[in-house]
């Protein structure tokens, strides 16, 4: 299915939650957008991304298909001098003798407020030794650090959350700044049924990069397995998120854009339920053990198979026809399921239909029986 977020922008700041390491909060402000059904971190903890692919360097380090970061240009500034207003770095202190004082920030964009936390920085150097690796000088986990290092040439590499830049400069006598344009933002993720919060433990997300409805999307996970609530820092660009509710075929796909400096909240709406399978003597009865269960499509593919005396699926809504096997014997019935009306499909012993081969060759007929339409699960039997 296709679905679609609209974006609106709100006036207050969003905290972002973090269990591994603070992250910052995005002071420009926060996005929200639902995504509509057409028929929710414990936050992501800080990667650095993969310093191997950051060499040689070639100044940032993303995902393809997003455009490269700005990086601004180095501001000098001598010990004792003045940065402009509102710059972290205003007075650098005096470096040690030998060495220059090189004061780091970064920024959402251009105009954008900076990076307050959740930062991590390390400094290579930028000539491998000769076992082929880059020495690292230096590492900071701060907003704005400042490094004293002796004069060369050296690889600054910044990371913050999924996103990271890599940038080369070269360090004089001459103390200075340096600020790096970091393009991220963040998405935090919620799923419901019928406008009802689906529980944390039965929702998963897949997020990939480019737009499903563009038909421009990437086919590997950029960011997989988050839930509900994670809040994910990623580069600024357009993604599609794979919404999965149960282990059924509740799944459902949107499109979100991270902007730089800004949280993307979006609620995916589920159309589901899930249904529990009963093989009964009598309607109501107590389910009978070792039952073999598939559910097929009213096409009669093969939707979900188990085994056991009451299995529990999460279903798309829709139709569907339900084979047990027990003693020998195959009964079937179809349901129908109705989004966010969850409830028993029982299937009563009564005529035998010939056991298939596979579950898409069963076109017998089953044993009238019922489902409990006051429980969001209706059901019609397929007796002859």
């Amino acid at each position: 299915m296709r679905h679609r977020i609209h974006p609106a922008t709100s006036s207050l700041p969003k905290a972002i939650r973090s269990t591994a390491a603070a992250l910052a909060l995005l002071a420009a402000g926060s996005v929200h957008a639902r995504a509509q059904d057409a028929a929710p971190l414990n936050a992501a903890p800080l990667n650095s991304g993969s310093l191997a692919q950051a060499m040689p360097f070639v100044g940032t380090q993303q995902p393809a298909g997003l455009a490269a970061p700005k990086v601004g240009a180095p501001t000098p500034l001598t010990p004792g001098g003045r940065a402009n207003p509102g710059d972290p770095h205003a007075i650098l202190p005096q470096p040690p003798p030998g060495k220059a004082a090189i004061g780091m920030s970064a920024r959402f964009g251009s105009a954008d407020p900076l990076v307050p936390r959740g930062l991590v920085w390390r400094i290579f150097a930028d000539r491998p030794e000769a076992s082929g690796a880059y020495p690292l000088v230096a590492e900071a986990a701060e907003p704005a650090p400042v490094f004293f290092l002796s004069p060369g040439g050296y690889v600054v590499h910044v990371s913050y959350g999924l996103a990271s830049v890599a940038r080369r400069i070269v360090v004089g006598d001459d103390s200075r700044r340096e600020q790096i344009i970091m393009a991220a933002g963040a998405v935090e993720l919620k799923s419901d049924v019928n406008d009802k919060p689906i529980p944390l433990e039965k929702i998963s997300y897949d997020i990939f990069e480019g737009s499903f409805l563009q038909g421009r999307a990437s086919s590997r996970p950029f960011f997989r397995g988050a839930s509900s609530g994670d809040l994910i820092i990623l580069p600024a660009g357009d993604y599609y998120v794979v919404s999965t509710y149960g282990d059924g075929n509740a799944v459902i796909q949107a499109d979100i854009a991270v902007a730089a400096g800004k949280v993307t909240d979006a609620t995916l709406h589920h159309r589901a339920a899930e249904v529990t399978l009963r093989l009964v003597q009598a309607k109501g009865g107590e389910p009978l053990p070792n039952t073999q269960w598939s559910v097929l499509s009213p096409g009669g593919d093969a939707i979900k198979e188990s085994s056991g005396a009451s299995p529990a699926f999460v279903l798309a809504e829709g139709r569907y026809q339900a084979i047990a096997r027990y003693a020998g014997k195959t009964y079937s019935k179809e349901f129908d399921v109705e989004s966010g009306k969850d409830g028993p499909v029982e299937v009563i012993l009564g005529e035998q239909i010939t056991a298939p081969a596979t579950p898409q060759a069963d076109t017998g007929s089953g044993m009238d029986g019922s489902g409990d339409g006051d429980l969001g699960v209706s059901a019609e039997g397929s007796g002859d």
